[in-house]
């Protein structure tokens, strides 16, 4: 499942690098939690937790229904 997770999150990346954030996978874990890092603009944005439940979480149980919950460490 960590490799259909890297896809997915290459695929929201460049919306996210053109505000000036990124994101990096930590760990997948078998319960189906992902695990990201929020980096650049993204990881001091008040609006993080928008971004990491709207358009992240979002888009990783959509294309993975294993995915159960998404996080940011």
């Amino acid at each position: 499942m960590q490799e259909r997770v890297k896809a997915a999150l290459e695929k929201i990346r460049p919306s996210l690098q053109a505000d000036g954030g990124d994101v990096e996978l930590v760990e997948v874990t078998t319960e189906g939690m992902v695990k990201v890092r929020l980096t650049g603009a993204c990881s001091g944005c008040p609006m993080r937790q928008m971004t990491l439940q709207m358009a992240i979480g979002r888009a990783l149980k959509e294309e993975i229904p294993e995915v159960k919950e998404v996080v940011a460490v």
